[in-house]
Protein backbone atom coordinates (compact mmCIF):
# COMPACT_ATOMS: atom_id res chain seq x y z
CA UNK A 1 0.00 0.00 0.00
CA UNK A 2 1.49 3.53 -0.73
CA UNK A 3 0.07 6.85 -0.40
CA UNK A 4 0.95 9.53 -3.08
CA UNK A 5 0.71 13.06 -1.66
CA UNK A 6 0.38 15.95 -4.43
CA UNK A 7 -0.15 19.98 -4.06
CA UNK A 8 2.53 21.64 -1.79
CA UNK A 9 4.59 24.21 -2.86
CA UNK A 10 4.98 28.39 -2.46
CA UNK A 11 1.79 29.90 -1.66
CA UNK A 12 0.70 33.25 -0.70
CA UNK A 13 -1.00 34.83 2.19
CA UNK A 14 -4.49 35.02 2.05
CA UNK A 15 -4.72 32.26 -0.81
CA UNK A 16 -5.66 28.90 -0.75
CA UNK A 17 -4.24 25.59 -1.23
CA UNK A 18 -5.71 22.03 -2.48
CA UNK A 19 -4.06 19.14 -2.04
CA UNK A 20 -4.23 15.63 -2.57
CA UNK A 21 -3.00 11.90 -1.68
CA UNK A 22 -3.89 8.63 -3.44
CA UNK A 23 -3.61 5.51 -1.94
CA UNK A 24 -2.74 2.55 -4.43
CA UNK A 25 -1.55 -1.17 -4.44
CA UNK A 26 -3.43 -3.96 -2.79
CA UNK A 27 -6.36 -2.43 -1.28
CA UNK A 28 -9.31 -4.25 -0.11
CA UNK A 29 -10.85 -1.15 1.86
CA UNK A 30 -9.85 2.14 2.97
CA UNK A 31 -11.38 3.16 6.41
CA UNK A 32 -10.55 6.76 7.72
CA UNK A 33 -8.25 8.88 5.57
CA UNK A 34 -6.92 12.22 7.35
CA UNK A 35 -4.40 15.03 6.65
CA UNK A 36 -1.60 15.95 9.34
CA UNK A 37 1.48 18.54 9.23
CA UNK A 38 4.24 18.98 11.29
CA UNK A 39 5.42 22.70 11.29
CA UNK A 40 9.00 23.48 12.00
CA UNK A 41 10.34 22.79 15.42
CA UNK A 42 6.64 21.25 16.54
CA UNK A 43 5.16 18.19 16.81
CA UNK A 44 2.59 16.63 14.37
CA UNK A 45 -0.99 17.64 14.24
CA UNK A 46 -4.31 16.78 12.83
CA UNK A 47 -5.60 18.35 10.16
CA UNK A 48 -8.75 16.91 9.61
CA UNK A 49 -10.31 13.29 9.49
CA UNK A 50 -13.37 11.98 7.04
CA UNK A 51 -14.62 8.54 7.66
CA UNK A 52 -15.73 6.63 4.09
CA UNK A 53 -19.36 7.87 4.94
CA UNK A 54 -18.18 11.07 4.47
CA UNK A 55 -18.38 12.34 7.81
CA UNK A 56 -15.17 14.82 8.57
CA UNK A 57 -14.15 16.20 11.47
CA UNK A 58 -11.01 19.51 11.75
CA UNK A 59 -9.06 20.59 13.99
CA UNK A 60 -10.40 23.73 16.27
CA UNK A 61 -8.15 25.88 14.93
CA UNK A 62 -8.30 25.33 11.50
CA UNK A 63 -11.94 25.44 11.40
CA UNK A 64 -13.55 27.79 8.67
CA UNK A 65 -10.91 27.35 6.48
CA UNK A 66 -10.56 23.55 6.33
CA UNK A 67 -12.40 21.31 4.23
CA UNK A 68 -11.46 18.08 3.79
CA UNK A 69 -13.14 15.54 0.85
CA UNK A 70 -12.67 12.58 -0.57
CA UNK A 71 -13.06 10.32 -3.57
CA UNK A 72 -14.29 6.49 -2.78
CA UNK A 73 -13.66 4.97 -6.09
CA UNK A 74 -10.45 7.18 -6.60
CA UNK A 75 -9.05 6.08 -2.93
CA UNK A 76 -8.59 9.64 -3.22
CA UNK A 77 -8.73 12.45 -0.28
CA UNK A 78 -8.37 15.76 -0.58
CA UNK A 79 -7.57 19.15 1.67
CA UNK A 80 -8.80 22.53 1.09
CA UNK A 81 -7.17 25.71 2.71
CA UNK A 82 -8.28 29.25 2.47
CA UNK A 83 -6.95 32.17 3.91
CA UNK A 84 -3.49 30.94 4.39
CA UNK A 85 -0.87 32.03 6.94
CA UNK A 86 2.73 32.06 7.70
CA UNK A 87 1.82 29.90 10.10
CA UNK A 88 0.36 27.51 7.86
CA UNK A 89 3.75 26.32 6.88
CA UNK A 90 4.58 22.90 7.24
CA UNK A 91 4.78 19.16 5.68
CA UNK A 92 1.74 18.39 5.06
CA UNK A 93 0.87 14.38 5.62
CA UNK A 94 -1.75 12.28 4.57
CA UNK A 95 -2.94 8.63 6.31
CA UNK A 96 -5.51 6.05 5.58
CA UNK A 97 -6.20 3.31 7.61
CA UNK A 98 -6.62 0.21 5.65
CA UNK A 99 -7.24 -3.29 5.15
CA UNK A 100 -5.27 -4.64 2.40
CA UNK A 101 -7.37 -8.05 1.81
CA UNK A 102 -10.29 -9.16 3.30
CA UNK A 103 -9.32 -11.62 6.09
CA UNK A 104 -6.42 -9.29 7.01
CA UNK A 105 -6.17 -6.58 9.72
CA UNK A 106 -6.70 -2.56 9.05
CA UNK A 107 -3.32 -1.17 9.21
CA UNK A 108 -2.57 2.86 9.60
CA UNK A 109 -0.60 4.12 6.57
CA UNK A 110 1.28 7.34 5.91
CA UNK A 111 2.32 9.76 2.95
CA UNK A 112 5.44 10.95 2.00
CA UNK A 113 4.38 14.19 3.35
CA UNK A 114 4.26 17.66 1.06
CA UNK A 115 5.59 20.96 1.83
CA UNK A 116 3.62 23.69 2.11
CA UNK A 117 5.51 27.28 2.55
CA UNK A 118 3.35 30.53 3.34
CA UNK A 119 5.00 33.75 2.42
CA UNK A 120 3.92 37.39 2.12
Amino acid sequence: VQLQASGGGLMETGGSLRLSCAVSGTIFAVSVMSWHRQAPGKQRELVAAITNDGSSNNADSLKGRVTISRDNAKNTVYLHMNGLKAEDTAVYYCSAVVRARSEGSWDVYWGQGTLVTVSS
